[in-house]
């Protein structure tokens, strides 16, 4: 055997070699994926990911060879996506494509285009329901109210699961536009016709009532809600506030960290905020970080739809005996969402933790009962525009509130 061969021999094993090497990086790539959570990457294998990516290539492949129209593979892969996160049945769990992640996130800052409700997902009527709407908003402006379901926008029809595709297609109408929406109410349904604004939904507004009471509401909890309360209660206190009634009603919540901050305001240093539990039962807890500038009376207005971050509030200042409850139970949504981008493919804004109050009372789907119950007068359809007049709940808080030593 001559070197001309020897070196034959070698060039073609190496290539096999290579090819072989080759082969298996491109393979193993397949066999990963990278989720990003606080910055760190997550390496997960196919035996962690289970047999869904061959199923999906096997439909590939059999779109591929016979499908007659145009493949756009991104829908397809978002599509596919969309509907294994929706698989959970969790109304609050949700995929977020890359193209409406900073849209998203633009909306937890409290500015958005669209006609100003808080929605959820109601599974047992398979509807999207509304929680809470934005007050001075276009859709209060039209006498929507909590409790209502939308059903339809425009032409199409919507589902519980279909929530999040509901609240896009307002969201992706220019400022100005015309909408049709299609509204039930008490098992009637009626076409509203709603003009899409820039809407600014983290309004803290305040007033005095007399006698040295203070009264300040807001209906979300964004992302300057704690500061704009502090600016609104030292505003007050100068005009004289003895005693501070909050009003949570038709509150849909938001950002957990600005309703720890406003109990932050009230709560010793150290005291307990609240408790966060993970699925593995790992347990966090949320405690005051500074000593209390807040030290009057103080009662929270509550009702149905009253929710989430607004609830985190409510239940810390009960527990902790910082504020007495008036008005009916809260709507019990006791769980967190956190948004995990994925390398190249979006965002899952994902239910990860519950959370419980002081004294460890769950709040999911239980909701937390008044220290004194009050309900509205029967005449009372509108809960967002009440006359101070017909408004119990508000007339019981000033009794109570006056009963309170500090």
């Amino acid at each position: 055997m001559n070197d001309k061969t020897i070196c034959r021999i070698y060039r073609t094993v190496m290539l096999v070699i290579l090819t072989a090497f080759i082969t298996f990086l491109i393979t193993s790539v397949g066999l990963y994926a990278y989720i990003k959570n606080d910055g760190n990457l997550f390496l997960l294998t196919r035996e962690e990911i289970g047999d869904i990516s061959s199923d999906l290539y096997t439909y590939k492949k059999i779109i591929d060879q016979y499908y007659l129209g145009e493949v756009d593979n991104e829908k397809l892969k978002e599509g596919a996506i969309k509907g294994y996160v929706d698989g959970l049945g969790d109304p609050y769990t949700k995929y977020i494509s890359e193209d409406e992640l900073e849209e998203y996130m633009q909306d937890t800052k409290g500015n958005y285009i669209g006609i100003g409700v808080y929605l959820t997902g109601d599974k047992e009527q398979d509807k999207v329901k509304i929680v809470s709407v934005v007050k001075n908003s276009p859709a209060e402006k039209v006498g929507i109210l909590p409790g209502d379901y939308i059903i339809g926008v425009e032409d199409k029809k919507y589902t519980a699961s279909q929530m999040e595709e509901l609240s896009n297609d307002i969201k992706e109408k220019k400022e100005g536009t015309n909408v049709r929406i299609f509204i039930e109410r008490k098992e009637e349904v009626k076409m509203i016709t709603i003009k899409t604004e820039k809407i600014k939904i983290n309004l803290v507004e305040g007033k005095m009532l007399g006698d040295g009471i203070g009264y300040i509401e807001f209906t979300s909890f964004d992302e300057t809600t704690a500061d704009d309360f502090k600016i609104k209660y030292d505003e007050l206190k100068a005009e004289g506030m003895t005693h501070l009634i909050i009003d949570l009603r038709n509150n849909g919540g938001g950002l957990v960290d600005q309703a720890t901050k406003i109990a932050d305001y009230m709560i010793e240093k150290d005291g307990v905020i609240l408790y966060e539990v993970d699925k593995n039962g790992k347990e966090t807890v949320e405690k005051s970080k500074n000593d209390p500038i807040i030290d009057i009376p103080i009662v929270i207005l509550t009702n149905k739809n009253t929710a989430s971050a607004s609830e985190i509030l409510t239940g810390a200042l009960k527990d902790l005996g910082k504020a007495k409850i008036v008005g009916t139970t809260t709507y019990g949504k006791g769980i967190i969402q956190d948004i995990l981008s994925v390398k190249g493919s979006g965002a899952i804004k994902i239910t990860t933790q519950e959370y419980q109050t002081p004294n460890h009372k769950k709040i999911n789907k239980v909701g937390i009962e008044p220290d004194v119950k009050v309900e509205l007068p029967e005449d009372v359809t509108n809960l967002l525009d009440v006359p101070e007049e017909k408004d119990t709940q508000l007339q019981k808080a000033k009794e109570v509130v006056k009963t309170i030593e500090k």
